[in-house]
């Protein structure tokens, strides 16, 4: 084979150059060639692979070459797409073309058709082979002549075309190259012109383009069309880049302003978005929990709201109220006392919020865990939140609407006033200065733990601190808890007459496990047991005795109201002093007394010794019924010993008129605490100085919190 011929690969019939070990398109190792002088010295072409058979014109006899004993282990060529099949294959592998095979005679030289094979040295004896090679359909001569008149009709419906750019041999109607999708006939895409030194090799033209040409190589499409897409594009890349940079440091800036804004903020954002788009209850929401209606949007916060032509900085809820026409918002925002009073809340841990989370977190460095069988964590500090003295020295429509932003007046009504839960025997609350106030808090499932924060340290529980420590204590106290809680539940339900197997006692405990640890779920009874031994100290819950639904009626019985005692751990490892929840269709809030300014000693059924920095306020331990409140999660063998029980664990005490109470003692509070509620009491300190100037006189019948008058 010369150094200028290519090789055809056997597998996919590509056309290699002839130092290519391997072809180029299919990775198939090149064919091993039997060279001697007779194959070199004839031209090899893909009809001269097969022997040459032509029927002899004289007596119809098969007539072969010299050499009729070709090996039967060469392949045969398919007539229709030239593919080189093996001996045993019936049809073509590439286009699934039968195999043609040749009539045997009588003639005994031709006993068995032969397959076709490659056969280069080719010698004829007999005088006739230019006829008989022109007369038979298969010799090469007949094949070369395929564009004659005679078999062009034949041949375009057979013969299949090669692509001028990449060799491959297409169907006759494929328009366009299956392999680099060049149109036929050409050797670049439509959008470009052909190009100098790049030609291309026709197939059955003739007897001078037998050999298939040297230059016929794939050109790079690939690369000619990438260099001119840059060149096209070259000169919008610069500014494209500098645009996508831009844009990221943007992102990049906004991630970093969401990353800082805090609940409230989100609940602001809110309300903003509420008031254009006409969300009442958006704004209620912010405005109920504490949330500044005169607050105005920062530049900051108006680049997160990505909307320019709705939010700019500066703009209130009043602002944006107006502009969209929002009147039913406009008159919440702008009613005075009535909406103060039911829904802008200010908790001096709203005024403080700095100070609130110093709080919380030495609340979380506090907490301890016991080493031993029982692993329950507890707090190490004891605190009790009271409302300051100095609020009675405050004009009484300051006072009213201090009590209005700090109280939640549903649930003092129907503690107070709807029954008589709290506050209904007058010797405490008169006499004894001992009247609970219930303070706000969130609605949501963490007002348990919201509310036994406030009686403490008048926090909330905004980053579960005291939730964690509570389904920790649950998880590995569990070998404590769960005896306890499983014959205080069989007790009830022996009352109820049922019983429970030990396949449903443990879902139920998995259930309460589940909801100690799930933020925003409920809790109930079981918690606040375990909240009892978290604090080292009791805790009593005032509440409704029946649950009520929207219209009034009963639709349960609520079972929360009664003592809970840290009966598992040890009377010296716990403080006497309690603290008080009340509860109300579904929700619990803090119940704490206001601090007294005297230095009388007030006790009463019992020598009460007072300390000059402590105070007592006294909470029944009975209903007003007379009789004593329940303590739960009493063992089996204590039951008939509430009384005693209630004298161990608490400082218990008899009043004139015959109530057991017990001493909640008011100590000086912490400095945090006492910074908080001093920050909280001089916003109305300031309103109180406003309304007693004389030259605020008009002033004083419209002021709201913030110390400014509706003009203003």
């Amino acid at each position: 084979m010369s150094e200028s011929k290519k090789w055809p690969c056997d597998y996919c019939t590509y056309e290699n150059w002839h130092a290519s070990k391997k072809c180029i398109l299919c990775r198939a190792p090149k064919p091993h060639q039997l060279i001697n002088e007779a194959a070199e010295a004839v031209e090899q072409d893909i009809y001269k692979m097969a022997p040459l058979v032509s029927p002899d014109s004289a007596n119809g006899n098969i007539c072969s070459s010299s050499r009729s004993n070709t090996d039967l282990n060469s392949k045969w060529v398919c007539h229709v797409c030239t593919y080189l099949n093996w001996p045993r294959s019936s049809k073509c592998t590439q286009c699934l073309t039968p195999r043609l095979r040749l009539q045997a005679s009588a003639s005994a030289s031709a006993r068995h058709i032969m397959p076709l094979s490659v056969n280069v040295n080719i010698t004829e004896s007999s005088g006739s082979r230019s006829s008989s090679r022109k007369n038979s359909p298969n010799s090469p001569e007949a094949a070369k002549e395929i564009n004659n008149d005679r078999n062009r009709a034949v041949a375009n419906m057979t013969v299949k075309w090669n692509c001028k750019a990449c060799t491959y041999e297409n169907w006759p109607k494929s328009l366009k190259c299956v392999l680099c999708g060049i149109s036929r006939g050409k050797i670049y895409p439509d959008s470009q012109t052909s190009e100098a030194g790049i030609c291309s090799a026709s197939t059955y033209a003739g007897e001078d383009n037998r050999q298939i040409s040297a230059c016929r190589s794939p050109p790079l499409i690939a690369r000619n069309m990438d260099s001119v897409e840059l060149q096209q594009i070259g000169g919008a890349t610069a500014s494209a880049v500098t645009q996508k940079d831009k844009n990221k440091a943007d992102e990049r800036h906004i991630k970093q302003i969401r990353n800082r804004l805090s609940d409230g903020d989100w609940m602001w954002l809110n309300a903003c978005i509420g008031a254009v788009e006409g969300d009442v209850h958006a704004v209620e929401a912010y405005l109920t929990s504490g949330g500044d209606p005169a607050r105005y949007l920062t530049p900051d916060e108006a680049l997160v709201l990505n909307r320019p032509s709705a939010f700019q900085a500066g703009y209130t809820l009043v602002h944006l109220a107006i502009r969209f026409q929002r009147e039913d918002m406009l008159a919440v925002l702008l009613t005075s006392t009535d909406v103060a009073s039911k829904a802008v809340k200010r908790m001096p841990s709203h005024i403080s919020p700095d100070i609130a989370a110093q709080l919380m977190r030495d609340i979380s460095a506090s907490i301890r865990q016991r080493k031993g069988d029982f692993p329950c964590y507890f707090l190490t500090e004891c605190a009790t939140f009271a409302l300051p003295a100095d609020i009675e020295d405050l004009p009484r429509p300051i006072q009213k609407q201090l009590f209005d932003e700090i109280l939640d007046r549903d649930v003092q009504k129907a503690l107070e006033v709807e029954e008589p839960i709290i506050n209904w025997n007058v010797e405490i609350t008169g006499r004894l200065c001992s009247r609970l106030y219930a303070l706000w808090n969130r609605t949501a499932g963490d007002c348990l733990l919201d509310s036994v924060l406030q009686a403490t340290w008048g926090v909330f529980d905004r980053d579960n601190t005291l939730r964690r420590a509570l389904g920790d204590s649950l998880n590995e106290g569990a070998c404590t808890f769960y005896p306890r809680w499983k014959e205080y539940e069989s007790m009830e339900a022996q009352s109820l007459h049922f019983s429970l197997d030990e396949n449903q006692w443990q879902q139920d405990w998995a259930i309460l496990l589940s909801l100690a640890s799930q933020q925003g779920a409920s809790l109930e009874q079981t918690h606040i047991f375990a909240l009892s031994h978290i604090l080292r100290r009791p805790i009593i819950v005032y509440g409704v005795k029946f649950v009520k639904s929207f219209r009034g009626e009963n639709i349960g019985l609520a079972r929360f109201q009664g003592v809970y005692l840290p009966v598992l751990w040890e009377q010296s490892f716990c403080w006497k002093t309690p603290i008080a929840l009340g509860y109300t269709r579904g929700h619990f809030s803090a119940l704490v007394p206001m601090e007294v300014d005297t230095d009388e000693n007030i006790g009463a059924g019992a020598n009460v010794q007072s300390h000059e920095d402590q105070q007592i306020s006294y909470l029944p331990l009975m209903d007003s019924e007379g009789k004593v409140l329940p303590i739960h999660f009493l063992a089996g063998q204590e039951i008939g010993k509430e009384e005693i029980i209630l004298r161990e664990w608490l400082d218990c005490c008899v009043t004139e008129g015959g109530t057991l109470v017990a001493q909640q003692k008011i100590g000086k509070p912490p400095g945090l605490v006492r910074q908080m509620v001093d920050e909280w009491l001089d916003r109305y300190r300031r309103l109180a100085q406003m309304v007693q100037s004389p030259t605020h006189g008009h002033a004083a019948q419209t002021l709201s919190s913030d110390g400014e008058t509706d003009d203003e």
